[in-house]
């Protein structure tokens, strides 16, 4: 059984103590992880606050052929990672492999590319001998906490660019799945300067609490859910630090009956909800709005989808949907399947759990494709993030119903609109509440778009120059 290691100023640091990392699929454990706590939290602000001067000192392109060290080692490694990440947390390895991975070697050459954005500045003729000016700077050390349900793609969308920024950082996994992002830090020992980047795992409320109270911590970025910002901004309420925060969603996505019937199908389902990491995605389309002179005909299709798909192994690259994350997990979602009982949501499909799905892995945290459908909104399936394969469909007559009912919801992460009508698919993404609204398509999230949400999933985006401030100059000549 493998231990991994915390990366601590350019060390392989064993913690005082570890923790067990269980595989999703059959409910055993398979690796031992740090459980670090605040001793380690501060030896890390050390490393990278040490590291910092040198680091953002040096000229931008010198930080680009660091960055593109680390999108060759991603083509290198790509199959091991994948596997790993499939094994701590669920997701099919034909995601992990063929999607997750590839991506990533691109996004670490992107933000090489962006290196020059963070030291450009402005100029600006303020009378005929004063001169104005404006330099980017990067903060300091950043602390970025990300999320088990895709480790290694939010690990590499935040330190890429903070690295590029002239930031030093200092990376905290889920504790639920850190396996992968550990493993990846073995690798990146090699390719950074001691403390430019470090990776430390651990419980929220142990490590995680105190990076983020810790006044040398200059800036953070969350990717987790809209309970943990709350948590973080009033743990670092002291010291006033900026933040970019990509929270929770209960996304609409809206079928209109001029769309493509086929497209939308799978566009409401195996793109959106019926995920291969089992819909635990934070822009999932979990509200699926069907104009009623269609409902039947997009509910057959539904159901059609939801018959081939593949529950098993997520190491089987025919499986098509992996189990839920770990055991706390699976009790919320299955707790969503008694509540909407409860609430009188009609089930369409679905709803089993456990070895009722998956009979040769009765020890997984398997949760069944499950779609309910009501008029109600209001719903607390409707209104709160399930984090599972669970959807709810709602009937609408008009324009105006589908965007109020999208719209009344405390999240506004992004949206989905199925039409052939260009004007109607420009007002929807002018009135959706959103921070990404997908044209006939969904979740497809390229570098090089911004990526946020408003309300309470969050503010701010992860950008090279989201890792920068920008200081202004007076220069009397």
């Amino acid at each position: 059984m493998p231990d991994y290691r915390n990366l601590i100023g350019g060390e392989l640091v064993p913690a005082a103590r570890m923790m067990d990392s269980v595989n999703p699929a059959t409910g055993e454990v398979w690796a031992r992880v740090p459980a670090s706590g605040p001793e380690e939290a501060e030896a890390a602000v050390a490393a990278a606050r040490e590291a910092f001067p040198a680091w953002s000192a040096l000229p931008a392109l010198a930080r680009a052929h660091f960055l593109r060290k680390v999108s060759e080692l991603f083509g290198r490694h790509a199959e091991e990672l994948a596997r790993l990440e499939t094994r701590d947390n669920g997701r099919i390895l034909r995601d992990t492999l063929k999607k997750d991975l590839p991506g990533m070697a691109y996004l670490w050459q992107l933000a090489a590319g962006q290196c020059l954005d963070a030291v450009k500045g402005d100029t600006v003729i303020l009378g005929p001998d004063t001169l104005g000016l404006t330099r980017r700077e990067p903060y300091g050390v950043v602390v970025c906490i990300i999320p088990w349900n895709s480790p290694i793609s939010t690990f590499s969308a935040k330190a890429a660019y903070a690295l590029a920024a002239g930031n030093t950082v200092i990376v905290k996994p889920a504790e639920q799945a850190s396996a992968s992002v550990l493993r990846l830090g073995e690798l990146l020992a090699q390719v950074f300067p001691p403390g430019v980047l470090n990776i430390v795992s651990g419980l929220g409320e142990e490590v995680g609490d105190a990076l983020v109270r810790h006044r040398d911590v200059a800036k953070i970025s969350l990717t987790g859910s809209t309970a943990t910002g709350q948590a973080i901004t009033r743990a670092s309420a002291d010291s006033l630090k900026p933040m970019t925060f990509e929270l929770g969603g209960k996304s609409p996505n809206i079928v209109f009956p001029d769309a493509d019937l086929d497209a939308a199908a799978q566009g409401v389902t195996v793109n959106s909800i019926y995920t291969g990491n089992a819909g635990q995605v934070c822009v999932a389309g979990s509200r699926i709005l069907i104009h009623h002179s269609i409902w039947d005909e997009m509910i057959g299709r539904i159901r059609d989808i939801r018959a081939g798909l593949i529950l098993d192994d997520p190491l089987d690259l025919r499986t098509t949907m992996g189990p839920i994350v770990s055991s706390d997990q699976y009790e919320r979602v299955t707790s969503y399947l008694e509540l909407a009982e409860k609430e009188g949501a009609k089930l369409l499909f679905g709803g089993q759990t456990g070895a009722e799905v998956v009979p040769g892995l009765p020890g997984g945290y398997w949760v069944a494709p499950t779609l309910y459908t009501t008029t109600d909104n209001s719903l607390r399936v409707c209104q709160e993030e399930i984090f599972g394969p669970v959807a709810v469909a709602m009937p609408f007559s008009s324009d105006e119903e589908a965007l109020a009912i999208s719209n009344d919801s405390r999240y506004g992460l992004a949206a989905g609109v199925w039409t052939r009508d260009l004007g109607r698919a420009h007002r929807f993404v002018r009135d959706l509440r959103s921070g990404t609204v997908w044209v006939n398509t969904f979740r497809q999230m390229p570098p090089g778009l911004p990526f946020g949400g408003v309300k309470d999933s969050g503010y701010g985006h992860d950008s090279v120059l989201e890792y920068t401030r920008e200081k202004a100059a007076i220069i009397q000549t």
